[in-house]
């Protein structure tokens, strides 16, 4: 096994730009998914031992909102906090795909390429694909987590305000530095675990459906390796990781979002009191801005991606 990690770190970087430019186009979705997901969690307060309903202005708020869908939650941001507060913690997010991204898809074709290797028809077997999805997207995201913890922290401040609490944060520095204090260097790990389980399926079924389905297409439809390819490879990616991602997106958020750790004990704990108050469809709460999000998040990605590379005369993904 020989690593080249000049090109390792090439497509690293490239990898970086791209995500980057998907991120900001499609950030809005995530921060209204984020939005969704801890609409009515409040209620799960009052339901454990000792505590009672009806005695919070947030829980009572919460209960006696209509659910409401994703454009309504974008609408309401944008009019009620401003239109530049869909775009808050867009920073962190930014910083997170520098490192997630960026090492995940290095990873991903350094274990493609010299660790798995290709079938002796030079094909890539789909087992192989989610063998190692998986684990580039696991370790990506162990390393990610601090700044995944700051992005959401800050998307969820909007809330807070007009609710009537007190601002926790400022800025995505001043989250930084208050979740330090209050938890040590180690608390930016806070909910890694459920971090990495959803990080794993996401990527598993981004990198597995974009690999074999644009292959697939090469073999059977004639198509030129373009940028119309990789679009119909990138809705693929998208829909399945979305399919496979949001259960463990939402119990992520939940947990990384309890920053007292009054509600949950753990990600389990989530999923569990998740599906006892509200229900197993619950957990696909926020699934429409999921995959509204990842479907444009994909297809920008991956033309992005596969320009910049043509453009820099590497090869295709």
């Amino acid at each position: 096994m020989s690593l080249d990690f000049y090109n390792i770190s090439v497509r690293y970087a490239l990898s970086c730009c791209a995500a980057a430019i998907a991120e900001t186009a499609t950030y809005p979705l995530d921060l209204t998914k984020t939005r969704l997901q801890i609409t009515n969690e409040q209620l799960l307060a009052g339901s454990g031992p000792g505590k009672t309903t009806g005695a919070s202005p947030l829980m009572a708020s919460s209960a006696g909102q209509k659910r409401v869908g994703m454009l309504r939650t974008a609408y309401n941001i944008a009019t009620e906090e401003g239109p530049t507060q869909l775009f808050r913690g867009l920073c962190p997010a930014v910083a997170r795909h520098f490192v997630y991204t960026g090492c995940r898809t290095a990873f991903y074709e350094a274990t493609r390429e010299n660790v798995l290797g290709r079938d002796r028809d030079g094909r890539y077997a789909a087992w192989k694909s989610a063998v190692g999805g998986l684990a580039a997207g696991g370790l990506a995201q162990f390393f990610a987590s601090p700044a995944d913890l700051v992005k959401v922290a800050m998307q969820t401040e909007g809330r807070r305000r007009l609710l009537g609490q007190p601002a926790r944060y400022h800025s995505g520095r001043d989250a930084l530095r208050q979740l330090v204090r209050s938890g040590g260097l180690l608390g930016l790990w806070k909910g890694w675990l459920p971090n990495v389980q959803r990080a794993c399926l996401v990527n598993m079924a981004d990198m597995m459906a974009y690999d074999q389905s644009k292959r697939a297409l090469l073999r059977h439809t004639g198509m030129p390796d373009s940028m119309l390819l990789h679009a119909c490879a990138s809705v693929c990616s998208g829909l399945l990781a979305a399919i496979l991602g949001t259960p463990a997106d939402l119990v992520k958020t939940r947990v990384m979002n309890d920053s007292s750790g009054h509600l949950y004990r753990g990600s389990l704990d989530c999923l569990v009191q998740t599906v006892k108050h509200e229900g197993f469809f619950a957990l696909y709460k926020g699934f429409v801005p999921i995959w509204m999000r990842m479907a444009p998040w994909s297809l920008t990605f991956w033309v992005s991606y596969e320009e910049i590379r043509r453009i820099t005369g590497l090869s295709s993904f």
